[in-house]
């Protein structure tokens, strides 16, 4: 029977009272049926097929799919049987020096090819994998080798200097680049299911990462939930824009290989926004998966004459979807494409999904993450553990296939991974998120209960930063919370008491928190307060905790004006993407809030501004105005076209943000018709 929206009514949200009304249109079954392949190339994932371990799903596959593409990037192209016996060598490697027992591994390399065959090698050797992203900051991942006590490090020869400094011994290393003389057969290990497959590290709130355990059962059945509910075929080819060390890029990169289809690795922070839009036309991508912050910065790229003929789901999830993230969509995507709101854990897998296209009518600002997925049961819980009716709740599953818990944290784990009552198989996890129920059954996501906030995707315990920034000399007390920006994005903002006036200034903190946390914990606004606001039990008072003013912050260089037209232009898209009201020709742009992902807008912003094709790395490389500056400067002095380019910037120099927009798309109009 189709699924109907029930009546209005009124939900507390973030943080005020919001307005609910009923989604009108299609109903979510109607829209689901268009994930449907008509040449019948779907094939489903049956229920007992999540009783074995990865490997050998992966090795039918494998057999059944041996010339089809299993991963492609632009330097690598993998064949399933290309995939499979570098695994197989890899896993030889391992088991001759360490043995079959199933005991972690870490994995670090970059976000490419090769790094899935390192990750299938430790698997096909029994062990579980820790996923290492190299631009962790070192003693980050110094924890995370140490927290999960890695028999070796599988590396490569770029990341093996860096690997050395991380284990005790070189003889704890796996170069696969150096790896000869062994069988690319399969090797013969045996493998349960509830055999432990990976331990991934998110924030955590006593201040140090957490690692949260995945068996192979379980991961089996998250992703025979995915297969089915968008029918992943052989001929579906996947995104892998989120890391492989966070749960949603290992859940792509195995809902690719579990069903022949194929992986695509796409690194943002390298390639940028302005390629991803020609890349995923160029690699006919079938399923596109992102955060909401990454979707709407894609969608800033696009200039409304793109077709997308293979792309036929966009997958959004981690964070909230909104009704304008919908109207982005419908404008953009062709109405053979539909898209999926998704709401997970890293400890349950996906929990709920809502299908929409372009009919369907969205009157309320915040979408739904929509109804259940197999032998998950959604609760919703009061403080006591009660379940409530008719109201919000703390969202809690019930399901068999949840994590074992965390990592060497017991205490940890019997405080989230509840006994069920009515069945010994099965856990109830408490997620700390915040929902409600309509009447038909959809889920209402409101947010989160406690600190933890996603940023750009990332699991982010705020309790963490806070106390990271309180190790630093000069801060006395500190409260981090996360605000929307002008764009809808979450930002986490620090709030910071000096233990002498006038405190340290932003750039010496940055430099602290860079050496302690990955780059999408540290906070993109620091705002110096006398005293913490406080509530009348004495605690912080976060409602009271003044917004962002939008002025440019204390850094260690002084303001400097722009000098000439380039550094102008420059500043002023520096500053509309950093939303502050000035940027100084020699502040640099990290320093001022700026990140890796939004490196990639100002690139796409400054390839549509000036005539010219440049690579994210030039942000890194040259992060303040004038270096910029001088980068493009040079590239212009063998350009016949900078001529044009000095009048239109003289001609903006004076001019407000939209006028400056309005005469660059007149500029870019003229050229496109000659």
């Amino acid at each position: 029977m189709p699924r109907t929206h029930g009546n209005n009514c009124y939900l507390r949200g973030f943080a005020n009272q919001l307005a609910f009304a009923p989604m009108a249109g299609r109903s979510d079954d109607h829209i689901r049926a268009k994930c449907f392949h008509p040449n019948g190339a779907f094939i489903e994932f049956a229920e007992d097929e999540i009783e074995q371990c990865i490997t050998e799903r992966f090795e039918k596959i494998v057999r059944k799919f041996p010339d089809r593409t299993a991963v492609e990037t632009r330097r690598h192209r993998l064949t399933y049987g290309d995939l499979n016996r570098t695994a197989n060598k890899t896993a030889h490697a391992v088991l001759s020096t360490w043995g079959d027992k199933n005991r972690s591994i870490a994995v670090l390399m970059d976000h490419d090819a090769p790094v899935i065959s390192a990750i299938m090698g430790a698997l096909k050797a029994g062990k579980f994998y820790v996923p290492l992203d190299p631009s962790l900051p070192y003693a980050r991942s110094k924890f995370i080798v140490d927290d999960a006590q890695a028999q070796t490090i599988i590396t490569d020869t770029k990341y093996l200097s860096l690997a050395k400094t991380l284990v005790e011994s070189p003889s704890r290393l796996l170069n696969i680049d150096d790896i000869e003389d062994v069988p690319d057969t399969d090797p013969p290990v045996r493998v349960r299911p509830d055999d432990l497959c990976w331990v991934i590290y998110t924030s955590g709130s006593t201040g140090k990462p957490k690692g949260v355990m995945q068996n192979h059962r379980n991961v089996l059945h998250f992703m025979m939930n995915y297969t089915n509910g968008l029918h992943i075929s052989a001929e579906d080819r996947l995104t892998l824009l989120y890391s492989f060390s966070v749960n949603g890029g290992a859940h792509d990169i195995f809902a690719a290989l579990f069903n022949g289809a194929t992986i695509c690795p796409y690194d943002l922070k390298t390639e940028g926004f302005a390629e991803l839009r020609q890349w995923l036309i160029d690699e006919r991508i079938t399923i596109y998966h992102s955060v909401p912050t990454v979707f709407r910065q894609f969608i800033e790229s696009l200039t409304g004459g793109e077709d997308f003929p293979d792309l036929r789901i966009v997958r959004l999830g981690g964070e909230p979807v909104y009704r304008r993230d919908i109207n982005l969509f419908k404008k953009y995507f062709s109405t053979d494409c539909i898209l999926v709101n998704r709401l997970g854990s890293s400890e349950t897998g996906s929990l709920r999904m809502f299908f929409l296209d372009k009919e369907t009518e969205v009157c309320n600002n915040l979408v739904p993450v929509g109804y259940a997925v197999a032998d998950n049961d959604v609760l919703l819980l009061d403080d006591s553990g009660a379940q409530v009716a008719g109201d919000e709740g703390e969202i809690a599953v019930r399901t068999r296939y949840v994590s074992p818990g965390y990592w060497r944290r017991p205490d940890l784990t019997a405080d989230s991974f509840l006994d069920d009552p009515s069945d010994e198989n099965r856990k109830i996890y408490r997620t700390g998120d915040l929902g409600r129920l309509l009447p038909d059954g959809c889920l209402l996501h409101l947010g989160r209960k406690d600190f933890f906030v996603k940023i750009r995707g990332y699991r982010v315990e705020l309790d963490e930063i806070e106390m990271t920034l309180m190790e630093f000399p000069g801060i006395k007390e500190v409260a981090v919370t996360a605000l929307n920006n002008n764009s809808g994005d979450e930002r986490l903002v620090a709030y910071v008491v000096p233990k002498t006036a006038p405190g340290p200034n932003v750039s010496e903190i940055r430099r602290f928190l860079e050496e302690k946390l990955p780059d999408y914990m540290i906070p993109a606004t620091f705002i110096t307060l006398d005293a913490l606001p406080l509530t009348d039990t004495l605690k912080v008072d976060r409602k009271a905790l003044p917004k962002p003013n939008g002025l440019r912050p204390e850094i260690a260089v002084p303001y400097a004006a722009p000098r000439n037209s380039i550094e102008a232009a420059l500043a002023k898209i520096w500053a509309e993407m950093l939303e502050l009201d000035q940027v100084g020709v020699h502040d640099n742009f990290f320093d001022l809030g700026g990140h890796s992902l939004a490196a990639t807008r100002v690139i796409s912003r400054v390839v549509l501004t000036f005539p010219l094709n440049l690579p994210v790395k030039v942000l890194f490389d040259s992060p303040t105005v004038a270096e910029m500056a001088e980068v493009i400067a040079a590239h212009r002095d063998n350009d016949p076209r900078n001529a044009r380019l000095d009048k239109i910037l003289n001609e903006v120099e004076l001019l407000s943000d939209e006028e400056t927009e309005l005469r660059f798309e007149k500029d870019r109009s003229a050229k496109s018709r000659n």
